[in-house]
Parts: structure tokens; sequence; C-alpha cells
């Protein structure tokens, strides 16, 4: 049974993103603030869950949450300043834009660049043993599979309502045929070898 919180009284958000595997497309981070008494079996990470029962639990979440937010990091931000870098970037996002102020924050991993001055812990398998943890990996993964839909219709090619942007053959079969768009990640090793022609 997951968490819900880490210590009983203070209010804390937990953290996590999704798409940081990804060939192609933002990375996104969800920052979610549940209130103490919230409860749902249903509730995972939602790597363990399926697609049907992530967008299930999404609106239970948003409608349960004392604060919820999604934060963004582009291809453009990844390239420049690194996809772990990023994904903190894409987290103080997220964490901007809740209408509540956090007392405390549950960090999904192992790594974390400090936000203002709020304390935090990075929680290994945190998704897995926190409810808002569990709860923020599910906002990233369904608002991130809805932007690789959207861009799926721009470049059907890629199959990005499929694949949602991860190095899967068909993927890297598409770059080689087609060549990158501006949604991929010039910095990646976009077909598990060195392509510098590609960007020639």
């Amino acid at each position: 049974m997951l968490l819900p919180y880490k210590i009983e009284g203070r209010l804390e958000a937990g953290c996590d993103e999704a798409g940081r595997g990804c060939l192609a497309g933002a990375v996104y981070a969800a920052a979610v603030i549940l209130p103490p008494t919230f409860r749902d079996e249903r509730l995972n990470d939602s790597k363990q869950l399926s697609e049907k029962q992530r967008y299930t639990l999404r609106p239970v979440i948003e409608q349960s949450a004392l604060a919820w937010a999604i934060g963004i990091a582009t291809p453009e931000e990844i390239d420049k300043i690194n996809i772990l870098n990023a994904s903190f970037l894409a987290m103080h996002r997220a964490l901007d834009a809740l209408k509540i102020a956090p007392e405390a924050l549950l960090i999904d991993g192992n790594h974390f660049t400090p936000y203002r001055d709020i304390p935090y812990s990075c929680e290994i398998k945190g998704d897995g043993r926190f409810l808002s943890i569990a709860a923020a990996s599910i906002l990233a993964k369904t608002y991130r599979d809805d932007y690789m839909k959207r861009l799926h219709e721009e470049y059907p090619h890629y199959r990005w309502n499929k694949n949602k942007g991860y190095p899967t053959r068909d993927h890297r079969a598409a770059i080689l045929q087609y060549g990158v768009t501006p949604y991929h990640r010039q910095t990646f090793r976009l077909l598990g070898v060195e392509q510098h022609s590609l960007f020639e």
C-alpha cells in the first residue's frame, strides 16, 4: 500500500517526470499536493497501470488534490542543458504553478536541484511508495502522451501516437527513412549509433 505522506501533518508535494528516455518531444513533470485523507487503491506508479487506468485516475487526482500543476522543458532546452537538468527545470516549473506552496517536496529518483528554500527528499522508486508521487507520475505521463498524440498529427511517419517518442524499432526506422524533425532531441543518439550525417 502506498503511503499518504512521509511526515504526518506536513504539506508535501510529490513530483515526478515523464519522457526522460525519449528521442523526441518535451519532458513533462507534475507536482501534486494531496489531502492527508486521500486514499485510492487503484493509484500506483503510472508504469504499472494501463493507459485506460491512467486516464481514469487523472480526473480523480485533479478533483481530489489540494493543488496540482504541470511543468514542461522543451527539446531545445533538453539539448542545451541536458535531459537531467531539463527534468529538474520542468519540476521547478510545475512547482512554480502550484496554487498552494508546499512545506516539503518528495522527488521521485535520486537527484534533484533544490527549489527555493523548501526541504526535499529524493525517493528511489517513490512512485511506487508515496501516493503524491504516484499521482504526479500519472499526470505527467498522461499530459505528455496527449502532447505526443498532437505531434503525431503533424509527423505521422514516426508513430508517436503509439511509441510516444521512445526509442522503439519503428521510431528509429522512421528516423532513418525520413530524417529528424524539429521535435527530435539533437544531442541524443537517435539511431542507437553515431549519426552525424543526420545533422549535416
